[in-house]
């Protein structure tokens, strides 16, 4: 993919993972925790046997979402957010 569809993708994937969470970081956080969440969803696929992000498909959005999902689970863990917060609280 060109880098402009790593963004738009890894737009799309931070955006739905942020939403999942109930985070938001805004446009850009969404876009570089879709992008590098892609590519951690990749590895953990392959490290599973499975095929990672091949392309702007709905098995790789799926893929990059969840790398996104493991990526902001990680990042509240390490700042200390701990738990899920939900909306409206």
């Amino acid at each position: 993919m060109s880098i402009l569809a790593w963004i738009v993708f890894g737009g799309l994937a931070g955006f739905v993972a942020s939403r999942l969470t109930g985070g938001g970081g805004g446009m850009i956080f969404d876009i570089i925790v879709g992008i590098v969440g892609a590519m951690l969803g990749g590895f953990l696929m392959n490290q599973f046997g499975q095929s990672g992000v091949t392309g702007w498909n709905w098995p790789s959005f799926g893929v990059a979402v969840l790398g996104a999902v493991v990526l902001l689970v990680i990042l509240r863990l390490v700042r200390g957010g701990g738990g899920f917060r939900g909306r409206g609280r």
